[in-house]
């Protein structure tokens, strides 16, 4: 049955396939649906981690001297 989402095709050794088969039976999907979450998860893990250092550089910039007060972000 032909799909509409794209595809990727990978290569992976021996160990790391029979730990992918054996969570996905464990969880009860296919092994490529438990692939796509990992890769999903993987992505969401690096962008907290971009957006983290990013919070970083702005609080070490931050002046409050500047900074607006609650009443003028407000008005």
């Amino acid at each position: 049955m032909p799909t509409k989402n794209p595809r990727i095709n990978i290569s992976v050794d021996q160990l790391l396939y029979g730990l992918l088969q054996g969570l996905a039976e464990e969880e009860g999907v296919s092994l490529s649906m438990l692939a796509r979450d990992l890769i999903k998860e993987s992505l969401e893990l690096r962008e907290d981690a971009a957006l983290g250092a990013f919070a970083e550089k702005r609080e070490k910039s931050f002046d409050p001297a500047g900074a607006l007060t609650h009443e003028q972000v407000w008005e």
